[in-house]
């Protein structure tokens, strides 16, 4: 072959070499963002300071404006029922972190339990500060620097909000379809529809494919593994108790302040449910501040005698500040007594065994 003919067919495959579409360029940045910190030591120096500012001044900021609520509203609680309510909403927040970390281990991705519970806890902070992307990048970061890949973290985040949401609609169901506000709308119908459909978007034959395809025109490697239907049905059933538990807990809170009695404590832990739902809807479709306040006084107010909105929402901000301490008291916990994972010495946790039948690849 003369040289002529060499250098056309190099020109040749040079022109149809193809070059990274947008999404791969966005899915690469997205990959190796956060993971190099900046080499001078006074730029680290001042982006740590400046985070650890805003999360401590919206910290601040939320608890003097809770008290300024709580005074206003001449709220004051009883420590009979004030205690046991931390308490639970406490043992709350270590078990969501355990099913965080069990939502990892059904990926082929386990850590340890300290490591569930700080990657948990610490993004915790961040929610905070307005803005839900920094939460969910922050418990990525910090669950990539725990051994586990980014895609593999996004896509146990998905599981984690997804199946949440199928919970507290599960639990919520009943109390939307028999509130008497809704009884003329046939839209109280629908989380019987939404939670089935819920788990099938989550279920290997829609979720692998999807994830794989979206993963693919970002240029990312495809998950390594997925859950098995058996897996998210086990994984719903430990969000329904964790529900259920918060519930109760914001029952004792509701106690506390007002005297709400145990047959109607179902009422309540249904509206922990439904002022959830309401905080993921405004995150989606902006709507004001107080939109999760709003919905639990809305719901609880069946429970109350006088069925006053005002009282459900003077129990509405009891609830949110001891849940706020609870939180709190936890992430406090948790950075005590768990190695900071840039410091960690501990060997990486041991591949879970690849022949369980639930888990499956996707794809």
């Amino acid at each position: 072959m003369t040289d002529q003919a060499t250098s056309a067919q190099q020109r040749q495959e040079g022109q149809t070499e193809t070059k990274p579409t947008f999404l791969e360029r966005v899915g690469s940045v997205a990959a190796s963002f956060g993971r190099r910190a900046p080499k001078r030591r006074w730029v680290r120096f001042l982006l740590g300071t400046v985070l650890t500012l805003l999360v401590f001044g919206f910290l601040v900021a939320t608890v003097v404006s809770q008290w300024s609520e709580i005074e206003q509203a001449g709220i004051s609680f009883e420590v009979f029922w004030l205690i046991p309510a931390l308490a639970i909403m406490g043992v709350y927040f270590v078990l969501a972190g355990a099913a965080w970390g069990l939502i990892l281990s059904k990926m082929d991705s386990p850590i340890s339990q300290g490591k569930a519970q700080r990657t948990f806890a610490q993004p915790l902070l961040i929610r905070y500060i307005p803005g839900t992307v920094l939460f969910v990048l922050a418990r990525i970061l910090l669950t990539e620097r725990a051994g586990v890949p980014r895609r593999v973290a996004t896509a146990a985040i998905v599981y984690e909000q997804a199946i949440s949401v199928a919970a507290a609609l599960s639990i919520a169901a009943w109390f939307l379809i028999a509130h008497p506000d809704l009884a003329d709308y046939w839209t109280r119908w629908l989380p019987l529809a939404i939670v089935p459909l819920f788990l099938v978007l989550l279920s290997p034959p829609v979720f692998g494919p999807v994830s794989k395809s979206l993963l693919g025109m970002l240029g990312r490697e495809p998950l390594p593994q997925i859950m098995g239907m058996r897996s998210v049905i086990e994984v719903f059933a430990v969000f329904l108790a964790l529900w259920a538990l918060m519930g109760f807990g914001a029952y004792l809170a509701v106690r506390s302040v007002l005297a709400v009695g145990f047959e109607d404590a179902i009422i309540v832990v249904s509206s922990q449910a439904i002022g959830y739902l309401a905080a993921i809807a405004s995150a989606v479709f902006p709507a004001g501040l107080g939109v999760k306040d709003a919905a639990f006084a809305w719901s609880v107010k069946v429970a109350l005698p006088s069925e006053s909105f005002a009282v459900g929402a003077a129990l509405a901000i009891a609830v949110r500040a001891i849940q706020t301490v609870a939180e709190l008291g936890y992430i406090g916990l948790v950075s005590l007594i768990t190695k900071p994972l840039k410091e960690s010495k501990e060997e990486p946790a041991p591949k879970a065994p690849p022949a369980e039948p639930d888990r499956v690849s996707p794809g």
